[in-house]
């Protein structure tokens, strides 16, 4: 996929970010009008971005790597120049911990003629000699690419694996269909039914866990937050077997509630089509419920409606499922959280549950 065109001064040529090597890998490459050729301009690896200097001649770089945050480089904006760094922003603390590099990997796919990319966090040492239990982490916004070779926004939760790996947790984080970076049949494959290819791409991840990993297939975790927060609940609900237990954070829970402009262009609207809305709203299938499930979040919700996880705890409620959920609030928090201490708290409560359910 190409990304952030620039045209150059003279309109003869764009300059663009593309993953034209590989699906995780992003360079820098000019595009001129009168050739279909992709003229690489970076070989950074990882993740690369840039902005043109005014006379064109240097490249302000933007450059990260899955264990490095991004950076500022310059180089000339020709093939083969060296990038020179400007800036370095991580600690010497963060820099001396030994951060779980993340393994990409191809996993072929049961449900279409391809394969979908993932991170794996592997514990240190290698293979268990017994079956590991593993967690995957569901990405939100649902068109998002996360299993790539920068940095990834989920930060966090780049730190969160680490320190599942460390207790013995093998990690899969999956870009499931809908997942940017892959092409426009995988970005559109979900139209008219959110949460179900990417249910079976998730299963193809778990399976190829146990397969692959010597994952112990009884005792996998799922967390998310937001469309993440949402496939999570949908997993649980539809697809009992798959997940031994999982935390939805800052779900969606039914798709008619949810902003218009985003859902639309996916389940046209509610009036129009019901039935799309039905099949991909995650309070229609709550009955399902069959495994532990934590529900994380903030009162004033800035994303998701707050009130998408309330009327949903009144569905569980309804129906007998008291002893196989729990929530937590955070009575200041918006959809992003703003105080350290509540994305401490969020992620203990989680660490709690696989701790309880999947060790």
């Amino acid at each position: 996929e190409v990304d952030r065109p620039l045209l150059a001064r003279d309109g003869k040529s764009f300059f663009v970010s593309a993953n034209r090597e590989a699906a995780g890998r992003y360079e820098v490459y000019r595009v001129r009008l009168d050739s279909p050729e992709l003229e690489p301009l970076t070989a950074a690896g990882g993740m690369t971005y840039a902005i043109p200097s005014p006379d064109e001649k240097q490249l302000l770089l933007t450059s990260s790597w899955a264990t490095r945050p991004p950076e500022l480089f310059v180089q000339a904006a020709r093939a083969g120049a060296v990038p020179k760094a400007l800036t370095r922003t991580t600690t010497a603390a963060f820099a001396a911990v030994a951060w779980s590099v993340p393994e990409i990997v191809r996993i072929p796919s049961s449900h279409f003629a391809g394969s979908l990319q993932a991170r794996v966090y592997t514990p240190p040492g290698g293979a268990a000699a017994t079956p590991s239990p593993a967690v995957v982490f569901i990405h939100g916004a649902g068109y998002l690419q996360n299993a790539h070779q920068g940095w990834s926004d989920y930060s966090r939760e780049f730190m969160f694996h680490t320190l599942l790996a460390r207790r013995g947790y093998v990690v899969l984080d999956l870009d499931y269909r809908a997942s940017s970076g892959y092409g426009r049949d995988f970005r559109t494959a979900i139209y008219r039914q959110m949460g179900e290819p990417e249910l079976d791409d998730l299963a193809d991840g778990v399976a190829w866990l146990v397969a692959n990993r010597a994952v112990d297939a009884q005792r996998v975790g799922a967390y998310g937050g937001s469309y993440g927060g949402f496939l999570t609940m949908m997993a649980l609900f539809k697809r009992p077997e798959l997940f031994a237990a999982g935390a939805a954070l800052r779900p969606v829970t039914d798709w008619a509630h949810y902003n218009q402009g985003y859902t639309s262009a996916i389940l046209n609207t509610p009036e129009v089509d019901p039935e799309a809305y039905r099949r991909s709203s995650p309070i229609e299938f709550a009955a399902g419920l069959a495994k532990p499930l934590l529900i994380c979040h903030g009162m004033v919700d800035d994303n998701v409606a707050f009130q998408d996880s309330v009327r949903l705890v009144q569905r569980l409620i309804e129906l007998g499922k008291t002893d196989l959920f729990e929530t937590a609030i955070y009575p200041f928090e918006p959809h992003a959280f703003k105080e350290p201490t509540s994305w401490v708290d969020e992620y203990k409560r989680i660490l709690k549950l696989f701790e309880a359910h999947l060790r």
